[in-house]
């Protein structure tokens, strides 16, 4: 699998997580492009505003295994699965691993080519890149992510896992980059991690990498690393 995009077919690209955030951010990205794309969301309120912006969107709960296998396999055929789940826990759970289980899952049997996850620095072993403060606040969150990502590896599906640093909400710099070095930290704006999630969609070179996301001027420190260049 190459991970390209074949502008040729009526494949979409399947986004879980468009109605807030960096998801948001990338659904705005994706239809600047010649792309389909498909919005799961968990309520109705996002979906004027997304089906404006010329997504497709579908209801359904990523912790309900059921919901998205029904989801997923019962409608258009999808090339790239794209996840920016997470948040509150739900019932005790949080999305952050088991949904995003679900949705790897269910890309397996949907023979998808390729699923981007939007996880966070400190998830892995980019432990080393954050304070023990940090660390300590952030721990429960980060093993949720850290098993999601590791579910992502060994599934066999071709993967790209982007672990953004501190998230801004303002608008794209342009200044996003992406480093497979763990200990980066830094922060970046959402509308540029949505910027280098839809440059790796076509991208051969981010194909199985987990990749660290930062703007290049916001970067903790001066540490010297080496840049993975998307084109």
């Amino acid at each position: 699998m190459t991970g390209k995009i074949s502008m040729t077919t009526a494949s979409y690209i399947f986004l879980a997580g468009a109605s807030r955030g960096v998801g948001r951010e990338i659904t705005k990205c994706l239809t600047q492009q010649p792309i389909l794309g498909v919005a799961l969301l968990r309520t109705e309120a996002a979906r004027a505003e997304l089906e404006a912006m010329g997504m497709k969107v579908i209801l359904g709960d990523a912790l309900n295994v059921e919901a998205v296998e029904h989801v997923m396999l019962g409608g258009e055929p999808i090339h790239t699965v794209i996840s920016t789940i997470g948040g509150l826990p739900s019932d005790g759970q949080r999305a952050d691993y088991l949904g995003n289980k679900n949705l790897i899952d269910a890309a397996l049997k949907a023979g998808a080519q390729k699923f981007i996850l939007v996880s966070s620095i400190g998830s892995g072993n980019s432990a080393v890149a954050l304070p023990p403060q940090a660390l300590q606040t952030l721990g429960p969150v980060l093993v949720e992510k850290e098993k999601a990502e590791k579910y992502l590896v060994e599934s066999g599906l071709t993967y790209t896992i982007i672990r953004p640093g501190g998230l801004k909400s303002e608008p794209a710099t342009g200044n996003g980059i992406l480093t497979e070095d763990p200990r980066i930290a830094g922060s970046i704006h959402r509308a540029d991690v949505a910027q280098l999630v839809c440059r790796c969609l076509n991208s051969d070179r981010a194909n199985n990498k987990i990749l660290s996301a930062v703007d290049r001027n916001m970067l903790y420190g001066q540490p010297e690393f080496e840049e993975l260049l998307i084109t």
